[in-house]
């Protein structure tokens, strides 16, 4: 925008006159250097995003709220001096200095009070906020009433609105830090989302492009503009208004009016204002990031518009919206000021052309690739890929956007360098060497750059995609339906019945829709004729769950809903069984059977007995030829309904010596001073260690067995949000409130997030855990933890509290062992009761003389918290040589603090319920924690106190 910048002179001390740029020339630490730390922090922040709470909203804000917020501040400013040129004095650096610092502070305190739940701090944030940009609103009132008139002041008038927008917006943003309910905090989340991105981003970024589009396409303006500008701007105010007003009123038929309104309003003013792009495609980086972050920008006003009027209620508008704000920061957000920058930057520096291309051409490094990389890794990753997939192709991204702060430093330290040499030169009398035509611009047109676009670019980021695919498919085959048995059926062979078998080929094909719904296949059975080569069309009509079908050694993909898949099994000789692989489903009734026609007339299941529960494996008459894995086993190696079982003997021996790898701290973290407890779930499929040398694939929340520990007191607000980073459907269920269980506790595919809210009303140790069907298989695979509650006055202090959570874990055998991979759960031995270990907090033995022991000190008192997560057994929890003075289970004491002279020798939970019990240690020495079921305790569910004096 250089050539906007007005001058203004001065009176040097000699009595002469010197001519400055009132736009702020040269560097100004305050204004290039807070956006790039705060990019640099939401880049920091999404390598580390798993290990942070509220990492999502973290990284939306720091880019929004630190980087964007501040970016406008101080271009808003310059822009409207440039186009006012009022007296440099009305608003000098000063007091943009003062107005920029107090923003950086109410940043810092929302970003810090939102995530530790501190509201007060959040409180003085937002207040802090909005005052910097209500004081920088009427400096730009000032500014328009002290100027002549001119073209353009209605930029300036957008600028205005728009600081009206973000008290507003922050006022709404603060009030969803206190914790809602469901249905007001929908509501105010669309408030706030389309105040500040429509009104304080919006309405800046529309004012803006009016002069800077076709600066930076360095055409002319198009005739209409002004004009057109100046009658959308009533039209996208009264729209936002009507829009905030519809979701505040809970009226959300006309929050979709206003935004359709909106989105016209927005068409009239592109109709001109972006029609120079077609005399001017973009060349450079600046102006087609900028243009890319507006197609971003449309696609996210389009999903907002879609669920808002798709959505039954505010619950089903706010769940899943996490993918609209990866729209809203990723594409439109980060490449509108990484494009404007760009172009800025190096304009405000001063210098002339000469210095202006030397830092341009750093911007314009790897433009093509930095594009590529980002605006079709971000459709890939919207995409329902695999979530490897989905992360090794977000890295990518992430560092293409990263790219921009070393280029920005060194565009700038090139400007800087090029406006010395330019000085110098000038001195001596000689032409500058850079006035010349940038190296590789065109002929007769000086001010063009060099363009970005290579095709040497595109293919390498587009190779750098495949390869990023590539490589989260090998990483997932099964969850990009890859994961088949590999077992081709040759032409004219037979792929049912018996393997010897033989049957003529007909030389027809029977084709059948086979759809999918909750645990069940429609239909679940099918007649072939003898000889006729099968071919399936499955779909999966289920809401959230993903599901497959294997039948006769070929499998189909996982599906999505939705999402279908062709099936040919090849020529059927004989009856058969097809099921569903995923863990679980299988047992619950997701069968498929083929009949053959003409033929014995036997059922598919007849074909897979054969094998009583003594668990051998009689191969042979009732074996499904084409079937690789033996006697009714799938391609995990699990049993189900009808084959051949495991003996019921697996369980192996601890050694007690071996050490476990990662000891789960079984220490319970203090209780906090917070009232608003918000936490992110991720569900995620992990291989983990459940006892020493020996791993499984685990479902976790947050990569850990068990889940976080929550901790509260009655009257707290739990706000929790569920995000499925897995394979499968998941979901949650807290025990801890009360409440219908429809909404929060729905299982969501993968991809998909839901925010689940309840108020803790009662004490005690509560259960939370994944609810999808069936249930047994995802507690049996970790998915489970515990919410402590404590009454509103608080518990009498101890000296150490410890936290132990015990499950069950069902093993394929000789999985995860040595060379062996590690399997999923075996659901058939969770049916059967059949578990491998008994642990405490996830691992097997983990706690004993050769791991990591309970700490105490003669005379503490220690109070052990337990909860019996299951899904299968109960506990008999008994410290060996210990006595519990207190003894608390589901809410009560059974023995009390006033209960002197009394005593407990063991705490009884059945699975889901919990308690504490509290004693101290008369002498040092080495106290064997135990589930008193003593199997258990041998399977793993034991533990060393070890006391000091």
């Amino acid at each position: 925008m250089s050539d906007l910048a007005p001058t203004a002179r001065r009176t040097t001390p000699d009595g002469g006159r010197r001519t400055r740029a009132a736009g702020n020339r040269g560097h100004w630490a305050l204004r290039d250097q807070p956006a790039l730390l705060w990019l640099l922090l939401a880049l920091v922040m999404t390598a580390i995003h798993p290990f942070v709470p509220d990492s999502r909203w973290l990284m939306v804000h720091l880019v929004l709220l630190g980087a964007l917020t501040h970016a406008i501040m101080v271009w808003s400013t310059h822009f409207t001096q440039a186009l006012l040129k009022t007296r440099p004095g009305l608003d000098d650096r000063r007091a943009q200095s003062i107005r920029l610092w107090l923003l950086l502070a109410g940043t810092v305190l929302t970003l810090v009070g939102v995530p530790t739940a501190r509201w007060p701090v959040t409180l003085v944030g937002a207040s802090l906020v909005s005052a910097a940009v209500v004081t920088h609103g009427v400096q730009l009132v000032r500014r328009l009433r002290g100027a002549l008139p001119g073209r353009f002041r209605v930029t300036v008038r957008y600028y205005v609105a728009a600081a009206l927008a973000l008290p507003v917006g922050a006022g709404f943003g603060a009030t969803l830090a206190l914790g809602l309910s469901d249905v007001w905090h929908g509501r105010l989340l669309l408030a706030h989302t389309m105040t500040m991105l429509l009104g304080w981003v919006g309405l800046t970024v529309t004012g803006t492009l009016l002069t800077l589009w076709p600066t930076m396409l360095r055409t002319r303006i198009a005739p209409p503009a002004e004009r057109r500008a100046t009658q959308a701007l009533p039209g996208l105010v009264a729209s936002l208004a009507l829009l905030v007003g519809g979701a505040l009123l809970d009226v959300r038929w006309l929050s979709v009016v206003a935004l359709v309104g909106y989105l016209a309003s927005l068409a009239w003013w592109a109709s001109a204002v972006l029609s120079p792009v077609r005399q001017a495609p973009p060349r450079e980086f600046a102006p087609s990031s900028v243009g890319l972050a507006l197609v971003w920008g449309l696609a996210a006003l389009t999903m907002v518009l879609w669920r808002l009027a798709g959505a039954g209620n505010w619950a089903d508008f706010v769940n899943g919206f996490g993918w609209t704000s990866a729209v809203i920061v990723v594409g439109f957000a980060a490449q509108l000021l990484t494009g404007a920058l760009s172009y800025l930057v190096p304009s405000v520096v001063g210098g002339g052309k000469t210095v202006v291309r030397a830092g341009a051409r750093w911007f314009d490094r790897w433009g093509t690739a930095r594009l590529v990389t980002i605006n079709v890794g971000l459709l890939l990753c919207l995409l329902p890929v695999p979530s490897i997939v989905r992360v090794i192709v977000s890295l990518l991204v992430v560092a293409a956007l990263a790219t921009f702060i070393p280029l920005m430093i060194l565009g700038i330290r090139a400007s800087s360098r090029a406006k010395r040499e330019v000085a110098a030169a000038r001195e001596r009398g000689e032409r500058p060497a850079g006035a010349r035509p940038a190296p590789g611009a065109e002929a007769g047109t000086p001010d063009r750059m060099p363009s970005i676009w290579s095709g040497g670019q595109l293919v390498a980021a587009l190779s750098a995609l495949v390869l990023a695919v590539s490589v989260g498919v090998a990483a997932d085959p099964a969850a990009a339906g890859l994961g088949g048995s590999g077992v081709g059926v040759a032409e004219g062979t037979v792929a049912g019945g018996d393997a010897s078998a033989a049957v003529t080929p007909t030389g027809n094909t029977t084709t059948v829709t086979v759809e999918a719904h909750d645990m069940r296949f429609e239909p679940a059975s099918i007649t072939v004729p003898a000889g006729d080569r099968l071919v399936i069309e499955l779909v999966n009509m289920d809401d959230n769950n993903v599901h497959d079908l294997q039948l006769l050694g070929e499998r189909s993909p996982r599906l999505g809903t939705g999402d279908s898949a062709t099936l040919d099994v090849g020529v059927v000789g004989g009856p058969a069984q097809g099921w569903c692989t995923i863990v679980g489903h299988r047992q619950m009734g997701m069968v498929f059977d083929v009949f053959v026609g003409g033929g014995d007339g036997g059922t598919a299941a007849e074909g897979a007995e054969g094998s009583g529960q003594d668990g051998q494996d009689q191969r042979g008459a009732g074996q499904h030829g084409g079937d690789q894995y033996g006697a009714g086993q799938d391609d995990d190696g699990h049993g189900g309904p009808g084959i051949a079982a495991f003996p019921s003997t697996a369980t192996p021996l601890l050694d007690p010596g071996a050490r476990v790898q990662d000891v789960v701290d079984p220490v319970l973290a203090p209780l906090g001073e917070e009232r608003v407890h918000r936490l992110t779930l991720t569900a995620q499929e992990l291989e983990l260690e459940v006892a020493p040398g020996v791993t499984q694939t685990r479902w976790t929340f947050n990569g850990q067995v068990p889940g976080p520990t929550l901790r509260g007191r009655v009257g707290d607000v739990f706000e929790i949000t569920l995000v499925n980073d897995g394979t499968l459907g998941h979901s949650i269920d807290f025990h801890a409130g009360a409440l219908a269980p429809d909404q929060p506790m729905r299982t969501i595919a993968p991809g998909e997030s839901l925010v689940y809210r309840f108020t803790a009303e009662r004490a005690g140790i509560w259960m939370y855990h994944c609810s999808t069907a069936p249930m047994s298989s995802h507690i049996a695979a970790g998915m489970a933890g515990a919410v402590i509650i404590e009454p509103e006055e608080g518990l009498p202090e101890v000296d150490r509290e410890y936290v132990l959570v015990q499950s069950e874990v069902y093993l394929v055998p000789g999985s995860g062992q040595g060379e062996e991979p590690a399997a999923e759960v075996d659901a058939d031995a969770v049916a059967g009761e059949r578990p491998a270990f008994v642990t405490f907090n996830g691992v097997a033995g983990q706690y004993g003389p050769a791991g990591e022991m309970f700490e105490a000190e003669v005379g503490e008192r220690v109070r052990f918290w337990v909860l019996v997560a299951g899904p299968n057994r109960p506990t008999s929890f008994h410290i060996v040589g210990g006595q519990f003075d207190t003894v608390y289970a589901e809410g009560a004491y059974q023995l009390g603090p006033q209960s002197e002279g009394a005593g407990a020798q063991a705490l009884a939970l059945q699975p889901a319920q919990g308690g504490f019990v509290e004693l101290t240690f008369p002498e040092a020495g080495h106290y064997s924690a135990v589930s008193h079921i003593m199997v258990d305790a041998e399977r793993g569910a034991h533990g060393v106190v070890r006391v000091t004096d």
